[in-house]
């Protein structure tokens, strides 16, 4: 009888490092960012910077919830067509294309989990992601403009 209750420990014992081991090799989404709060005519968007080649791969990846008034900047070196898809993504999103002044070049909504490419209409260094349906709810289109760092005004 012993023995079976050390086998019946051991296994235990080998299930929950299984466990442990699998949920931290779960992908985690990006909330540490840094923020930068941009301007769209009376609207305020408080939205994550990601700034770097992971922190753009990973993009807004894995996030279950997104408050209405927040959203992801993807900041490039230089202007080029930019081009995004959805895969890990689970929220449905809208991405603005933005040229260095703040005008809004082209908009694309994008349906979650998918590998559609959504591309720029023209080379562009920014893109801000917002949750589907925020830009088309408060009258902004292509031609709108955002207002804060880091866009030029000339």
């Amino acid at each position: 009888m012993f023995p079976n209750t050390l086998m019946r420990a051991a296994s235990a014992t080998l299930l929950a490092a299984a466990c442990t081991l699998v949920a931290a090799q779960q992908p985690e989404p990006q909330l540490r960012l840094q923020r930068v709060e941009l301007h769209v005519g009376m609207y305020r968007i408080n939205a994550q910077v990601a700034a770097t080649p992971l922190q753009r791969q990973t993009g807004l990846m894995y996030r279950k919830e997104m408050p209405a008034q927040e959203g992801m900047l993807f900041v490039f070196e230089e202007p080029a067509q930019q081009c995004f898809w959805m895969k890990n993504t689970l929220l449905p999103l809208t991405a603005a294309f933005v040229a260095d002044d703040g005008v809004i070049v082209n908009l694309a909504d994008m349906q979650p989990q998918t590998e559609d490419s959504h591309c720029s209409a023209q080379p562009v260094r920014y893109v801000l992601e917002m949750n589907q349906g925020w830009f088309a709810s408060k009258g902004f289109k292509s031609g709108s403009r955002l207002m804060g760092p880091p866009f030029t005004t000339r």
